[in-house]
């Protein structure tokens, strides 16, 4: 699924190469394919078993440690931050907190993927998941670090 975001930010910098502004540089075209990756994975969460996705809401409720309380409604949950990360990242005014937040919910949501590898389910092995968490998080921080506020001309623009 990391090919995704690596796919999308390279397509988005391309963008950029050709001239379309909004994708000027890898730190905006990095949060707009994080974003990309974050609607396809968030809406996984509300997916029914077979409506095509490879990951579904029950292989996710699956994938909760037995602590974690209502595990159905957490997955339709974790869904919705998913898709509202996705958004935050795309508009520059919230990328901040929208980083921000998906880097701690990226941390927080290591140990599901943890205890579904540990209990022999069908997912994306540890020595893989691992890093690719990591990435997620980088990427996560990387957009929210990078943006600051210039004063242009009396206003207050994000870059």
């Amino acid at each position: 699924m990391s090919l995704v975001l690596v796919i999308a930010t390279l397509v988005f910098r391309l963008l950029g190469a050709f001239g379309v502004r909004r994708f000027a540089t890898w730190r905006v075209s990095a949060a707009h394919g994080l974003a990309l990756f974050l609607v396809i994975t968030g809406s996984a969460h509300f997916a029914p078993e077979g409506s095509g996705f490879t990951t579904t809401h029950a292989d996710l409720v699956a994938m909760v440690p037995p602590f974690v309380p209502f595990p159905a409604f957490m997955v339709y949950a974790t869904g919705v931050l998913e898709i509202l990360g996705a958004a935050g990242l795309v508009l520059s005014r919230t990328r901040r907190a929208a980083g921000l937040w998906l880097a701690v919910m990226f941390v927080l949501l290591l140990p599901a993927n943890v205890y579904a590898a540990l209990a022999g389910q069908d997912v994306t092995p540890l020595w893989l998941r691992v890093p690719e968490q990591a990435l997620y998080i980088a990427v996560a921080l990387w957009a929210a670090l990078g943006t600051r506020t210039v004063e242009r001309a009396g206003d207050h623009v994000r870059v």
